[in-house]
């Protein structure tokens, strides 16, 4: 039960400034696997805070009443396979104490967001265990499919390596596995936008001038 019924959350894309928070995000992901007793691909602090550098990372921050440097509540990345062609939205993440206050949902909006808008032409994936996570995913519009629909990028099934049930994955020939896989095409929908800010800072990343229009990556 969550013990901040009332505090303003803030969900925003994630910079370098937060990447002091990258440890007790991995250990909040790795705390909850266990507890569910499900797998995780593991990533590493340098993984995570390059996702922040990149504007590709959203974080839930609490404020303290102290004035004192705010809490971590919750996260989520994006990640890009197939020379971009598709996107996934992974490691969402909602700390125990701010779960029930349906922040999972304003963080997954966020981190969908963000990777429509940078990738609108991509394929949206996810690959989850989590029924939480497959309500929101169809809400958004992503619909159940086969991993064969998936990225055959093998760097992204490289990241499964790191769980517990990889030996499930490879006894299928990466048929199927624990998790049930989702997928997102940007042609049945209208496009997304994004704050101009965090387009302006995306423009800055990849050396372009800022502008009002969507980002084409």
């Amino acid at each position: 039960m969550n013990n901040h019924p009332n505090i303003p959350i803030d969900v925003i894309v994630a910079d370098e400034s937060h990447e002091k928070y990258v440890d007790t995000i991995l250990k909040t992901i790795e705390d909850a696997a266990k507890v569910r007793g499900t797998g995780i691909a593991k990533r590493t602090h340098e993984y995570v805070a390059n996702k922040m550098r990149e504007a590709k990372a959203v974080i839930a921050l609490a404020p303290q009443a102290d004035g004192s440097e705010p809490r971590f509540a919750g996260f989520s990345y994006i990640e890009t396979w197939g020379n971009k062609q598709y996107v996934t939205t992974s490691g969402l993440i909602v700390h125990p104490d701010f779960r029930g206050l349906g922040l999972a949902k304003r963080i997954k909006d966020m981190t969908f967001s963000l990777a429509r808008t940078r990738w609108p032409h991509a394929k949206i994936f996810s690959l989850t265990s989590g029924a939480a996570v497959m309500t929101m995913n169809t809400q958004l519009g992503y619909k159940p499919v086969t991993f064969a629909d998936l990225t055959d990028d093998e760097a992204f099934w490289k990241g499964c390596e790191g769980c517990i049930n990889v030996d499930v994955l490879h006894r299928t020939g990466r048929k199927y596995c624990i998790c049930t896989a989702m997928l997102y095409d940007p042609e049945e929908h209208l496009p997304a936008k994004i704050s101009q800010d965090v387009l302006d800072r995306i423009s800055r990343l990849e050396g372009r001038a800022p502008h009002s229009a969507e980002m084409r990556d």
